[in-house]
C-alpha cells in the first residue's frame, strides 16, 4: 500500500472518531481509531520501502 492510500485510511479513521465521539457510538470511535493506527502503520512501512529501494537495496 502506497503512502497516499494509508493517509487516506488515516483520514478515514479520524473521521469515524470525530462521528463516534460526536454521536457518542463508542464501537465507531474504536474503529476509527485502529484504521488511524493502521494507516500510520501502513505508511510508515510504505517510507521504509522507498528508503529501501533509493539505498539500492
Amino acid at each position: 500500500m502506497g503512502k497516499a492510500k494509508a493517509k487516506a485510511k488515516q483520514v478515514k479513521g479520524k473521521l469515524k472518531e470525530t462521528v463516534g465521539d460526536a454521536t457518542g457510538d463508542k464501537d465507531m470511535q474504536t474503529e476509527g481509531r485502529g484504521e488511524q493506527i493502521a494507516g500510520k502503520a501502513q505508511e510508515n512501512a510504505a517510507k521504509v520501502a522507498e528508503r529501501l529501494k533509493k539505498s539500492g537495496q
